[in-house]
């Protein structure tokens, strides 16, 4: 599980509703030691049960209270309104309510559990699926209990959780070896692309070469497809187009019209009549002005087709061969590196730097092959000063979760954190981590959760995290069972480990010895009712007298006894002191 530092928030208040042998219950939570209470068969796993609901564990039908149709578990949640947890929910569609001041705000999850086993999940006011639950659990909550609950179960998961207890002087050694791994295997892959495709790129080679002195030889124009296809137009109507502006013109201006004026003349002869009576009706001079401006344009014209018919005459038969032989020639090249002449353009210009660097692939060959080595070099040297710096800190958290495991009533107990260096890089160094427990004096380290009872593992794991909390805090803490077993300053011990814990992290614990609840600042206890056949459960929060009555329950089963209250007072103020 990825665990964050900093100021990450913590369950404030638990809702329960017919779950297990609960009807309904308030848990009010909040930051700091919560120890739940309560007698044998009160329901005191269902707190646990209701957190696993909430963080997306699997639901089963068995966990409905008899006679209801569904169980329902809210919890509200105190969470930065920034960071992963917030973008999550944001992500799910959900909401993280912000308050007026701080920077925390209010997440709350909810989850039914229908008496078919069918569930449902509701992340800040929208329904989700239940893994998002889970994904939210990972970075709210850490439960310690069954050996199914052990968060260190993975290598990779105990060489995380070292590597953030070496420290920020290992945390650098390790980002720069991230650098340098990851620059030799950007150069390795562009070494073995290069071997790989180096048949490929030596035919690209040859196509490019040839392509590129077909391009050059027609040196290609862009636009040039459309001219010549104008031209070509032009040259293959020639005559028609000669007909047609010779006829243009002499209707224009001609002497050869037999006898008849042409236009030019008629245009003359009008603007000739009316210029000479013009004087005569200040109306006609507008109309004579017109009549001027169309003598000129037409006069215009005629030049116009004169000069037209001049280059028609230049132009020949020859000519035409040439442009469909140059159209013909611009097809080819279009069909090959087209689809248009502009395209064959944008090709070539490319082809160019291509092919140099094709060319150079034995050069830039040969520099990788010396660039990869001196990486390769450099990424080795510096997982050896990660592997060494790792079996440093193994020591270190060896010896200090074995002082915490004496404490704990584990004496002899030791944790054997094994780091054991391979032979292949990986983005971590070339390092395997393993924690093993060697039970006693000269027992064979052995996995964690393995031959250790459900209470032995979660004090292991309580002495762990205590170690850890101070590189590696964690929003909560659960603890089921840690005090399995052990009784007396042992018990006093893990309540005051547990109060420290409690510093940076939220804890909660369910436990039946007044030893552990006496350090708590929140205490709840379970309280059950039995009605005919069917137990119900509710949950109180203790202080003053009503404490006190319930920490002479635990330590003597006589909440009235006066020895007992006395022993009880005596005891919370030892674990304030302690505190």
């Amino acid at each position: 599980m990825a665990r964050r530092a900093g100021p990450s928030g913590f369950i404030d208040e638990i809702t329960i509703r017919d779950l297990g042998v609960i009807a309904e219950a308030v848990l009010p939570l909040g930051a700091g030691f919560t120890a739940v209470t309560g007698e044998t068969g009160a329901g005191k796993t269902m707190v646990v049960q209701a957190l696993g609901l909430l963080t997306g564990e699997r639901a089963v039908a068995g966990q409905v209270r008899v006679g209801s149709g569904q169980s329902w578990v809210e919890g509200r949640w105190r969470v930065p309104v920034t960071g992963a947890v917030a973008e999550r929910v944001r992500d799910a569609g959900g909401e993280v309510e912000e308050f007026d001041t701080g920077s925390l705000g209010e997440l709350i999850l909810s989850r039914s559990v229908s008496g078919e086993g069918r569930s449902r999940a509701i992340v800040g006011g929208r329904s989700a699926p239940v893994g998002v639950l889970g994904e939210l659990g990972e970075s709210l909550v850490v439960v310690h209990g069954q050996s199914d609950q052990l968060r260190l179960r993975s290598s990779t998961e105990q060489r995380l959780a070292l590597d953030r207890f070496a420290g920020r002087e290992f945390r650098e050694q390790l980002d720069a070896y991230e650098q340098a791994f990851h620059a030799w295997q950007a150069l390795r892959l562009e070494l073995d692309t290069l071997v790989s495709q180096r048949e490929a790129r030596i035919r690209e080679a040859d196509a490019l070469r040839v392509a590129v002195a077909e391009i050059e030889a027609l040196a290609p124009v862009a636009g040039e497809e459309e001219a010549l296809a104008e031209r070509a137009g032009r040259l293959t109507n020639l005559e028609d187009l000669r007909l047609a502006a010779a006829s243009a013109r002499e209707a224009v201006s001609s002497d050869e019209l037999d006898g008849r004026a042409d236009t030019v003349g008629l245009l003359d002869s009008a603007l000739r009549q009316l210029e000479r009576v013009q004087a005569h009706d200040p109306a006609l001079e507008p109309i004579v002005e017109s009549l001027a401006s169309a003598s000129f344009l037409v006069a215009e014209i005629s030049t116009q087709l004169s000069s037209y018919l001049a280059e028609l005459d230049t132009d020949g038969g020859s000519e035409l061969d040439e442009v469909q032989d140059r159209r013909a020639a611009l097809s080819v090249l279009a069909r090959k590196y087209g689809p248009s002449i502009d395209d064959v353009i944008v090709f070539f210009e490319a082809a160019g730097p291509r092919l140099i660097e094709l060319e150079n692939d034995s050069d830039r060959i040969e520099e990788l092959t010396d660039a990869v080595a001196d990486a390769l070099a450099l990424a080795e040297s510096l997982a050896d000063s990660l592997s060494t710096a790792r079996a440093d800190a193994a020591a270190r958290l060896s010896g200090q979760v074995s002082d915490e495991l004496a404490a704990l009533a584990m004496g002899g107990s030791q944790l054997v954190v094994e780091v054991l260096p391979g032979v292949e890089l990986t983005t971590s160094g070339r390092d395997t981590v393993h924690f093993l427990l060697s039970s006693h004096s000269g027992a064979e380290p052995r996995p964690l959760g393995r031959g250790a009872s459900g209470g032995e593992l979660s004090r292991i794991m309580l002495a762990i995290e205590v170690v850890l909390a101070a590189t590696d805090p964690v929003p909560t803490f659960v603890f089921d069972e840690v005090d399995a077993g052990v009784g007396g300053a042992s018990a006093i011990e893990i309540g005051r480990r547990l109060a420290r814990l409690a510093r940076g992290s939220q804890v909660i614990v369910v436990t039946h010895l007044a030893q552990v609840a006496a350090f708590a600042t929140n205490h709840l206890s379970v309280v059950k009712d039995s009605d005919g056949a069917v137990t119900e459960s509710s949950v109180r929060q203790l202080s003053g007298e009503d404490r006190v009555a319930e920490m002479a329950r635990l330590l003597s089963g006589l909440p009235d006894s006066e020895s007992g209250l006395a022993h009880a007072r005596e005891l919370i103020e030892l674990a304030r002191e302690g505190r």
